[in-house]
């Protein structure tokens, strides 16, 4: 049934969940699916998107006999619930034979491949992992020059397992990753194996030794944020994944037959593992892996249509900036009609985006909302029903969402009122176990009635239709074309320095990446620091790229509360007004006042006063996010 409204949902929930017999584990659902339909397509791969003739195709009786074999590696390494095998990998069919064996054999620890080699390893350490799955030396040298040093010093690991590429590559690549294997296995303390070679030595037909996976067991740990002191490392459970990928199914559910999903973000994000892993796979669908790099592959933008028409896309997911380089990629006379919608949800979508970008292609675009800790997704705009653009939807079926008014302890008063902005909270079977480091678990669950709910540290209301808007957010996430980045990581890098005294890192208002993340420094009293010298001193220091600062701003001082703390709500009302009178520039406006706002329902607001060129700058403006009105006179 496709939903289109609170009512559909409501129905959906007339059955009590206990009666819907969901598969106990991620293993449990993959299995039951290949017990379905064996011979049904699961899983393709193509390398490049430059070679889509060569693509590599699996089964569902042979995407599960693959993940058995990887389960089995896996338990016999020593594998266990609090002893993960985590996987350092790109996009790859392998990278999936690493999530759901690991989780069929204990656990599995997501790791983003682009973080700096100590970080890799201060993750692995504080989760305790006993198995690494990365690229083989041959073909990530630079990165494997650091990784072997620190992959020694981990008293937990027991093994590495390389994925050498050798089913998608010919002649010398294999020879060269066969030899890089030997040569780190050479004097090693640990185990080191090749990924598919010892899979092929393990039974594809059951687990060994048998066991039973209960719902509550642990599944998965994702990292979450923060790069100084323990890893924050979210906790989920099978139930966490299986409830969340069936019950997001029901909420975007169309007409029922199967479909082909594009899989372009990572998979060490929860999106990519369960949107196009999980979710589909419990449907029936096919998921295509494009490149090894996803969406940021050589030529996936600009071939992206032809792949959609070659594989008879139906989903894909993508974040503002995916969408926005779409809209510079030509249709062609290549045949979308397959496409049913696109989803976004990793970060705001200027309404004006989406607008021309379904203008354009004729594909509707469902904006949702949802977390790690919530498994993934809580919220989506119905398939069926009205989509209101700016809205994060309606909650999926059997989760519950509210706005809620918290005392200043943090502790709950009341749901709020219809449009009253609250704290944006959620209970239902999707809510994961707690953080792996307990002192980070401090006010992220909520007593409501003797329930645990989780306090998500958003923003946002609820309209009269049950429709939930993000109007801002407690937690200071800078969200980087979907990517989180955590302040801190900015602003400990910057007060490393020895000439500052005081920084603020916020997200600044981007046409193409939502935000990107900028800095202001007060300095030491007498000090002399150039915005190129901090710049140069961040780029050292700060280990994922994504986190280093566009722009330093130094200032005698910044804004603080009474209390002296740094008040960064002046700072981004500043950079909103900053990119507006950029904007009025770009276009040959003439603006005579803008007025940034806190409206109560909508969050930040802008008010511009154009004496001339005012439908120009509503133009311009329209490709942000942030909310804007612009009157003529």
């Amino acid at each position: 049934m496709a939903v289109r409204d609170l009512a559909d949902i409501a129905a959906i929930e007339a059955v009590p969940l206990a009666e819907r017999a969901l598969p106990e584990s991620t293993y449990a659902a993959l299995v039951a699916s290949a017990k379905r339909i064996p011979g049904a397509r699961a899983l393709s791969f193509f390398l490049s998107a430059d070679r889509l003739d060569e693509t590599h195709h699996w089964t569902y009786a042979e995407l599960v006999a693959d993940i058995t074999r990887a389960a089995n590696l896996f338990a016999a390494l020593g594998v266990a619930a609090e002893r993960p095998v985590a996987y350092v990998l790109p996009n790859l069919p392998e990278t999936h034979f690493a999530i759901w064996g690991g989780e069929a054999a204990g656990a599995a620890l997501a790791v983003n491949p682009l973080l700096e080699q100590k970080q890799i390893a201060d993750i692995l350490r504080f989760a305790r992992a006993s198995v690494v799955i990365t690229l083989a030396p041959a073909l990530n040298p630079k990165a494997w020059s650091g990784l072997a040093e620190a992959f020694a010093s981990l008293p937990d690991l027991k093994a590495i397992a390389f994925v050498d590429m050798a089913d998608y590559l010919d002649g010398e690549p294999r020879a060269a990753a066969r030899a890089s294997i030997q040569k780190a296995a050479a004097g090693s303390r640990l185990k080191v194996v090749n990924l598919r070679e010892a899979m092929r030595e393990q039974p594809p037909d059951r687990l060994v030794p048998p066991h039973a996976i209960r719902a509550d067991d642990i599944s998965s740990y994702f990292c979450t944020g923060g790069t100084t002191g323990a890893p924050k490392i979210a906790v989920r459970t099978h139930r966490n994944e299986v409830f969340d990928s069936w019950s997001a199914s029901k909420a975007m559910e169309t007409d029922g037959s199967p479909g082909t999903i594009l899989c372009g973000l990572p998979l060490f994000h929860v999106n990519g593992q369960l949107v196009t892993g999980l979710q589909p796979w419990m449907r029936g669908d096919r998921v295509v892996i494009a490149t090894p790099e996803g969406y940021r592959g050589k030529n996936v933008i600009a071939r992206f249509w032809e792949i959609v028409s070659r594989y008879r896309v139906t989903m894909f997911s993508g974040v503002p900036t995916l969408y926005a380089a779409l809209m510079q990629t030509p249709v062609g006379d290549n045949d979308i009609s397959s496409l049913r919608f696109a989803g976004c949800g990793a970060a705001p979508m200027p309404s004006a985006l989406i607008r021309a970008f379904e203008a354009k292609t004729g594909v509707k675009i469902l904006e949702g909302y949802g977390l790690t800790e919530g498994a993934c997704v809580s919220s989506v705009n119905p398939t069926a029903g009205e989509r209101r653009a700016g809205s994060i939807g309606l909650p999926i079926p059997y989760q519950r969402m509210e706005a809620v008014v918290l005392d200043g302890d943090g502790r709950f008063q009341r749901v709020a009122d219809v449009d009253e902005v609250g704290v944006v909270a959620i209970s239902g079977p999707n809510v994961f176990k707690g953080y792996l480091d307990p002192s980070h678990n401090a006010g992220v669950f909520i007593d409501i009635d003797g329930e645990r709910w989780l306090n998500t540290g958003d923003l946002g209301r609820r309209d009269a239709d049950g429709y939930f808007w993000l109007t801002g957010r407690k937690k200071e996430l800078i969200i980087r074309g979907g990517h989180n980045i955590d302040p801190r990581t900015i602003e400990e890098a910057l007060a490393s320095h020895p000439g500052v005294a005081l920084a603020a890192a916020i997200g600044s208002p981007d046409a193409y990446a939502g935000e990107i993340p900028v800095a202001y420094v007060q300095p030491k009293p007498g000090a002399t620091i150039t915005e190129q010298e901090l710049l140069e001193h961040v780029a050292l220091t700060i280990p994922e790229r994504a986190a280093i600062p566009k722009r330093i701003k130094i200032s005698p001082s910044l804004p603080v509360t009474a209390v002296g703390k740094l008040f960064k709500p002046a700072l981004v009302e500043r950079e909103i007004e900053e990119t507006i009178r950029a904007e009025a520039d770009r276009v040959g406006a003439t603006v005579t006042s803008v007025t940034v706002e806190r409206d109560p329902h909508v969050g930040l607001s802008a008010i511009v006063r154009a004496a001339a060129g005012a439908e120009k700058m509503k133009e311009a403006l329209g490709r942000y996010a942030f909310r804007s009105e612009v009157i003529a006179g």
